[in-house]
């Protein structure tokens, strides 16, 4: 059984903070209004229709009060609304203390970290490192008092795929697939497209994207498409049983996380609760990325090595096949479903620029 994909679709919307002529006396200030294109983390506060909202979590495009529970409403906001960030998660100036070690952080505290970046934690910790624990520590930007007056653009995180490339690769991908969500989930497995020579790099970049692809409809799909199958995917055997419900445990994410044991284990290895709150993997584009990256780099599945050990180790695209649907699709079971992920893989490194590489195309 093997980690099946899915994905949600996120609506874009707009929001105008209304007025209000009668407020009450301690009513709060509006924090700055919240903005559809924004990325909002854990611990940082958007204004809309005259309440204050404080984000639980990484979150973008979804308007508060929300349906997924990110946005934690907190009450009622009134008098002069500060100027929206200029770039999403960018607030206040650079001033921020510096991480110490083993010192208790709060979900929303902003700290300078010794490679002089600025970090805001997600959740509580008692003074984990921002660069090691993605799940406690989220990368923060900011101006002023020592930024350079200016925010840097995002990150790519020294990914070998750039945006245009990834526009290219997926012309009519759903909103919720970012590529900075893709970015941002780089951080839990360094050694993905990140291993051998350049070349190499681009090569299992593209057999990830072109998994996903065929997984997704070229990431058009957030979620499992067959909602008859969602009540399948909880094994209560397992002694934690199904917490989030029998059916909460359908298809997720790039290469579709199902069932609660792998929403456990994957869980488990990023330091995030999916077995409890599996929603997270079709409302944050990172943790759904995170998740299909967790199975690349550690699952083998019906095959005999994991897909990025195939990919380094010059196996082939083939074995990666194997490893994520060997046994529905590899050995003559079903050569069209192995043919359309050939065809992905084949134009994705061309855009690239590169060479399909050695070992096997098909399996």
């Amino acid at each position: 059984m093997r980690l099946l994909a899915t994905i949600a679709a996120v609506a874009i919307v707009g929001g105008v903070v209304a007025v209000f002529n009668m407020l009450p006396a301690s009513a709060a200030t509006c924090a700055a209004q919240w903005q559809a294109s924004a990325v909002y983390t854990g611990g940082m506060t958007a204004s809309l229709n005259g309440h204050n909202y404080r984000a639980k979590w990484w979150t973008q495009n979804e308007r508060p009060p929300g349906t997924s529970g990110v946005w934690e409403d907190q009450g009622t906001c009134g008098g002069s609304t500060p100027n929206p960030p200029t770039q999403t998660g960018t607030t206040g100036a650079c001033s921020f203390p510096a991480w110490v070690q083993g010192r208790n952080y709060v979900t929303g505290d902003i700290v300078k970290f010794t490679d002089g970046k600025f970090y805001i934690a997600e959740h509580d910790n008692p003074g984990y490192s921002p660069v090691i624990s993605t799940w406690y520590w989220d990368p923060y930007a900011c101006t002023g008092g020592g930024g350079g007056g200016t925010t840097p653009p995002p990150s790519t995180g020294g990914f070998v795929v750039s945006e245009a490339q990834f526009n290219q690769m997926f012309p009519n991908r759903n909103p919720f697939y970012t590529y900075q969500g893709l970015v941002n989930a780089l951080s839990a497995y360094p050694a993905f497209a990140k291993t051998g020579s350049d070349e190499a790099r681009k090569q299992e970049a593209a057999a990830f994207l072109a998994n996903a692809n065929h997984e997704t409809g070229g990431l058009v799909y957030i979620v499992e498409q067959n909602t008859a199958n969602y009540p399948h995917y909880c094994d209560m055997s397992q002694p934690y049983g199904c917490p989030a419900g029998q059916a909460a445990y359908y298809g997720r994410g790039p290469i579709q996380l199902s069932w609660n044991f792998n929403y456990k284990a994957a869980g488990d290895a990023l330091g995030i609760d999916l077995l409890h709150n599996p929603n997270l993997v079709q409302t944050d584009p990172a943790i759904a990325m995170k998740t299909a990256l967790w199975y690349w780099n550690t699952q083998r599945g019906p095959g005999t090595m994991t897909p990025h050990n195939a990919m380094v180790n010059g196996a082939g695209f083939g074995e990666t096949i194997r490893s994520i649907n060997g046994s529905l699709e590899c050995g003559g079971r079903n050569p069209a479903q192995v043919q359309s992920r050939v065809q992905a893989y084949q134009r994705f490194t061309q855009i690239l620029g590169v060479g399909v590489g050695p070992g096997n195309l098909s399996c």
